[in-house]
């Protein structure tokens, strides 16, 4: 073996900045892409002018346009889950939670991101919103999320011991449509109300969903 050689060889393996900042141009671009007009609408080449290189260089940092969506999909997840997982091991620590503490461990995560002013994470809210209705979707939906929701539905169910657990997961599913609305749809929100503060936008959906699974799942 040659331990000079395989330091070598590894600096040559690994990717230089000009690369990985052509991936994150290429990835971004394809984020915003596939919120504004779906898989079909956003094509490759589409991708690659508005990322400004050539067709090739989205196949070769990409793949295949299935395998590019799944990245895009699947990279946010990871930060998400760590948020919403480290927001909730806090609040279990602190001793015993409320529901609504433990939904707005879910919840606000990623509002947070999405209203924080970076385009990413409020395109990546749209593309979450897609991916979710899709049924095409379902398998990259469950490996970039049911982990994390397997993790609160525990939780929930400690809080609602005598609930039907069917009636729990369609609490769950209508409180992330109700999220991803606030998502995609604050405009409609905003032209309803006369304005809205984020914030009261949280609130107020914390205060649906709580009110929500504590109708739905009485005994």
């Amino acid at each position: 073996m040659n331990p000079q050689k395989d330091k070598e060889n590894q600096r040559q393996r690994a990717p230089s900045q000009r690369s990985l900042a052509t991936r994150a141009r290429i990835f971004n671009a394809a984020e915003t892409l596939f919120s504004e007009r779906g898989f079909e609408g956003a094509s490759i080449r589409d991708i690659a002018a508005a990322a400004g290189v050539q067709g090739a260089l989205v196949n070769h940092h990409g793949g295949s346009k299935e395998a590019l969506f799944a990245t895009i999909v699947s990279r946010r997840a990871e930060e998400l889950a760590r948020l919403r997982l480290d927001a909730l091991d806090v609040l279990l620590r602190q001793g015993t939670p409320s529901l609504r503490d433990i939904l707005a461990c879910f919840i606000t995560p990623l509002l947070d991101k999405v209203t924080g002013g970076d385009p990413g994470w409020l395109a990546y809210g749209r593309l979450i919103a897609l991916v979710s209705a899709d049924d095409r979707w379902r398998e990259l939906t469950e490996a970039c999320f049911d982990p994390t929701v397997a993790r609160f539905m525990v939780e929930i169910r400690k809080q609602r011991p005598d609930a039907d657990p069917a009636r729990i997961g369609a609490c769950f599913v209508f409180m992330v449509s109700a999220m991803l609305s606030v998502c995609t749809s604050r405009w409609r929100i905003g032209a309803l109300a006369g304005g809205t503060p984020e914030q009261d936008l949280v609130e107020s959906l914390l205060d649906f969903c709580e009110a929500g699974f504590e109708t739905a799942t009485r005994p």
